[in-house]
């Protein structure tokens, strides 16, 4: 008796199943050989292209969620570092116990990269998180001195060997300025005055007694980041900037104009009413002022 031979289906044997059209029948398919590549002089030089390029793409991935991580911790140092109410004096315990805890996480995260943004890698990949911690760093240097962090103070903070180039420094400084601003309206709304502390004279000078307030201090970055030439990034990034700072040192501008001058024109324990700036005609100025 003869074998009998069954048939076999020769979909079996293609790979990535059977495609089928929209009612269903089986799609014909050209099973091409598979064959190996011709090699030549050049073969070797495009394989280490590709081999770079790899490299390149996982080593951007690697630096972009070291970047956020970063920039996370950095956000809650300075959450934290907004609980405080007064300046020129050295943080609570509890708070810089909380900050130097961040320090050493983020020091943990940027020394993973350092070797990956060494040299020209430091221009070729962004570190965004720098801008943050620049930002934290000042923040906290500003409450406890009183006094704007310089490059070279904020190079020597930051934890890990990488360079910390001048649009770091300067983008971290604008946004310096709304934390300010925060601090600012905060502090006012509960003490009843602007934040401050009592001028310290030279030898050489006189000692007036003036308070310098936090906008003064606000007002005088903000006059050094408008005639600083713009650096890093597209052109607009820097004047977009400038204008979110200016409306910030006006909105400061605005409330000490109402704690010093309008403020003596009420009784004695007066609170602003919320709804008050709506009602009355001679508030229209202070809500709609472009």
């Amino acid at each position: 008796m003869s074998e009998v031979v069954v048939p076999q289906n020769q979909t079996q044997n293609r790979v990535g199943g059977i495609k089928r059209d929209y009612r269903g029948k089986e799609k014909m398919a050209y099973n091409k050989p598979v064959r190996d590549l011709p090699r030549n002089a050049y073969t070797s030089m495009f394989e280490s292209f590709r081999s770079e390029l790899d490299e390149h793409h996982d080593r951007r991935m690697k630096i972009g969620k070291v970047s956020r991580d970063v920039t996370a911790l950095s956000k809650k140092i300075i959450f934290s570092l907004q609980r405080v109410r007064k300046l020129n004096q050295p943080l609570p315990d509890r708070l810089k116990a909380d900050v130097d805890e961040r320090m050493k996480e983020i020091a943990a995260h940027l020394a993973t990269i350092e070797e990956d943004v060494a040299g020209m890698n430091r221009y070729r990949y962004p570190l965004i998180c720098l801008e943050e911690f620049v930002e934290a760093v000042s923040f906290s240097h500003y409450l406890q001195h009183q006094m704007l962090i310089t490059p070279s103070q904020a190079q020597e903070i930051l934890p890990a060997k990488i360079e910390l180039t001048s649009p770091d420094y300067v983008f971290g400084i604008f946004d310096l300025t709304g934390e300010m601003m925060r601090f600012a309206t905060a502090v006012t709304a509960l003490m009843g005055s602007m934040p401050g502390s009592a001028t310290k004279s030279t030898p050489d000078e006189k000692s007036d007694g003036d308070n310098r307030t936090i906008l003064k201090d606000l007002q005088d970055v903000s006059s050094m980041l408008h005639i600083c030439p713009p650096v890093g990034g597209k052109p607009y990034a820097y004047s977009k900037k400038v204008s979110i700072m200016d409306e910030q040192v006006l909105k400061v501008e605005r409330l000490g104009y109402g704690i010093t001058v309008r403020g003596s024109e009420r009784p004695k324990g007066w609170m602003p009413d919320l709804d008050e700036a709506g009602t009355g005609h001679g508030d229209q100025d202070d809500v709609f002022m472009g």
